[in-house]
């Protein structure tokens, strides 16, 4: 998150972290917030030990210091993490309350306030916030109650991998299973156009992933899957990036245009 926060073209950065452990949340304040990004943060935060009405009130609380300032024109990158600890916090609430529990063991008020709180983002007359919520799910499974629910109310998802994170891949995100529903509103064809193809070449690796494990490939049978081979090194260097090493979208860009060229029509 604070990658995201220190190369973002905002003009404030608030922060709701909601269930954090208490030594985590300060290593974050110590380590990732040097003074610059400091300066344009508000940090709303509400610890594990706090109360389930504190933790579920902070997501809201943060969400309003976000609006306030949209108010007076200004963009602003809201980063909220996470909305499954706050699903968790209202579930202990609506049980307190004598609410029944319904789809995936949370109770209706879940499912009441999710939208309430994601719906305050996005554009006004005067300015904007960008929000970027975090789902914690179990087991890689995307059918967790939360992020089924989630998915449904936000423009898009970044899914990001244990499996990739095992293997030393950073940022570890599974470009497959990550999807935007606004790419067509806010790039253009040729842009769309390199993205499906890196798409078709990773889902071509990927059926025939286990065959080159067991030395069973044989190249020539499909000429977009014997490009996908070919190029698997080259595409796992692009999705690579270090920490603190920003890139300009348009070097990024070049990159992927220059790596989809070599797919066959």
């Amino acid at each position: 998150m604070a990658e995201l926060a220190r190369n973002m073209d905002c003009d404030v950065i608030v922060f709701g972290l909601i269930g954090e452990r208490g030594r985590e949340l300060r290593e974050f304040l110590d380590h990732e917030l040097d003074e610059t990004l400091r300066r344009r943060s508000v940090l709303v935060c509400a610890t594990s030990d706090r109360s389930s009405m504190e933790r579920a009130r902070a997501a809201f609380t943060a969400t309003a210091i976000a609006e306030a300032f949209r108010a007076r024109g200004q963009k602003v990158l809201l980063l909220l993490d996470s909305l499954t600890r706050f699903a968790r916090a209202q579930r202990e609430i609506g049980i307190a309350s004598g609410e029944p529990l319904g789809r995936g063991g949370l109770p209706p008020s879940v499912y009441t306030l999710l939208p309430r709180l994601v719906e305050r983002a996005g554009m006004s007359e005067n300015g904007s916030i960008t929000a970027l919520y975090t789902v914690l799910i179990e087991q890689d499974s995307m059918n967790d109650p939360v992020a089924d629910e989630v998915r449904s109310l936000l423009d898009g998802h970044i899914v990001l991998s244990r499996k990739l994170a095992e293997r030393g891949h950073y940022p570890a995100i599974d470009v497959s299973a990550s999807i935007s529903r606004i790419l067509s509103n806010v790039t253009g064809r040729e842009h769309q156009r390199a993205n499906n193809r890196l798409r078709q070449l990773l889902a071509a690796y990927k059926q025939v992933e286990m065959l080159l494990r067991l030395g069973e490939y044989q190249a020539g049978a499909d000429p977009v899957t014997d490009c996908a081979v070919q190029l698997n090194d080259a595409i796992n260097a692009f999705l690579r990036q270090d920490l603190r090493e920003p890139v300009p979208l348009q070097e990024t860009l070049d990159r992927l245009l220059q790596l989809t060229s070599q797919l066959p029509e």
